[in-house]
């Protein structure tokens, strides 16, 4: 349990308090005396004023009784169904986290404050600012900054390794690449890459005719003679380059067909064929298991904490100039693009929404947390500061309501008698 101490504001409020509870109990002292000296007087105008004094006394302690109930035992006797603030904390903290939670928490009250609220379109004014956009670009590389000094390098590879590494061996290759190899065999994806090749290579003929002459009569039997292997060289060279350069100007070529049906196949074996799945998984294997990967990984790793490091660090730098400029840009179109700050709207309340109706319940669950760590004196001294100046109305409205239903009850005698 623990106490609070007092506030300027509880000071304030307990003066007040004060004054309220002086007035209520003039009003009952008042009460008294009236009602003491017009004691034995019932008929007149006297009468009535006992009458009504006397009803003003009962109004008034029974409301003095209700008020106090709620903070202490009156007059320090242990009446049943009194203290209740103290003795019954616990359950009014949960009964306040209930209300709270049922109706402030709900989606559609969250929700609807949001969209009314133009989050997006006070957001991108505030960003068209190139100001405040060069204070969120500085406080995203002092983040960044932060980061790349906790994350040391040896600790990323191994996270490295661990996440992506071995989640990888530990799924098979071979049907993940047949379906993605299927799907660019169906719509035709790898002809741009053939048709580079194939440019390429035929290039490379056309320059080094010379090559291929030299290459055919180098591998010649030694007994023919060098004009022989000159002339069976040149023809290899024509005969290559007039395949390529069909095969490069018909899309419907024989070989590309060939191509795409061996592309096809293996696309095919690779869903479905044991052998070539097991092929598959032994090269991914192969690659990631070599103790170079690992090192591959770090080295990569630092290479980029470095390039992030000396990018933030600089104020000049082009991550940082255009990180600014993104988010000026970014600013200006949302503070005035009204479909734009529409979605952006909507995606925060829709998000609002789902938190609080998935969490609303643990969100409350601050009240009666903390009116549980609250002392039971405490409590209710805190709760009648904040609320127990208006409570001594009832007392005051009371007394006042008790001597008009005195009169009237009065009233009612005289004319029946």
């Amino acid at each position: 349990m623990v106490g609070t101490a007092p506030t300027s504001g509880d000071i304030v409020r307990l003066a007040a308090l004060r004054r309220m509870k002086a007035f209520a109990l003039g009003l009952l002292v008042l009460a008294a005396v009236v009602y003491v000296a017009t004691l034995g007087t019932t008929t007149g105008v006297l009468g009535f004023v006992n009458a009504a004094a006397e009803a003003s006394m009962v109004g008034a302690v029974a409301d003095w009784f209700a008020v106090t109930a709620l903070f202490r035992h009156p007059l320090g006797i242990p009446i049943p169904h009194t203290a209740l603030i103290p003795t019954r904390k616990e359950a009014m903290g949960r009964s306040l986290q209930e209300f709270v939670a049922e109706n402030f928490l709900s989606e559609e009250i969250v929700k609807g404050r949001i969209e009314q609220a133009e989050i997006a379109r006070r957001v991108g004014v505030w960003l068209n600012d190139p100001a405040n956009s060069a204070r969120v670009t500085a406080e995203l590389a002092s983040v960044t900054q932060g980061a790349m000094t906790v994350l040391r390098d040896e600790q990323v590879a191994e996270v490295l390794e661990d996440v992506v590494l071995r989640r990888i061996l530990q799924r098979p290759w071979g049907p993940p690449a047949g379906r993605v190899l299927d799907r660019i065999v169906e719509e035709g994806a790898h002809h741009r890459l053939v048709d580079v090749g194939i440019e390429a290579l035929h290039e490379w003929i056309l320059d080094n005719e010379e090559v291929i002459v030299r290459l055919v009569s180098e591998r010649a039997p030694i007994w023919t003679p060098t004009w022989v292997d000159h002339r069976i060289g040149h023809r290899g060279f024509v005969e290559a380059r007039d395949l390529i350069a069909d095969i490069r100007q018909y899309p419907k070529h024989p070989a590309r067909v060939a191509l795409d049906e061996m592309l096809a196949g293996l696309a095919s074996d690779l869903q479905s064929d044991a052998a070539t799945m097991a092929r598959a998984d032994a090269f991914r294997d192969g690659i990631l298991s070599h103790p170079d990967v690992r090192t591959a990984f770090q080295t990569l790793w630092v290479t980029v904490r470095r390039t992030l490091e000396d990018a933030v660090e600089d104020p000049g730098s082009e991550l940082r100039l255009r990180t600014l400029d993104g988010l000026t840009a970014f600013g200006r179109r949302l503070a005035h693009d009204e479909s734009l700050q529409r979605k952006a709207d909507q995606y925060v309340a829709d998000a609002a929404g789902h938190l609080i109706s998935g969490y609303r319940h643990e969100v409350a669950t601050i009240i009666s947390d903390t009116v549980d760590r609250w002392d039971a004196d405490d409590a209710s001294r805190r709760i009648e500061l904040a609320v127990g100046r208006d409570l001594q109305f009832i007392r005051i409205n009371g007394t006042v309501v008790g001597g008009l239903v005195g009169v009237l009850i009065h009233a009612v005698t005289v004319l029946t008698h």
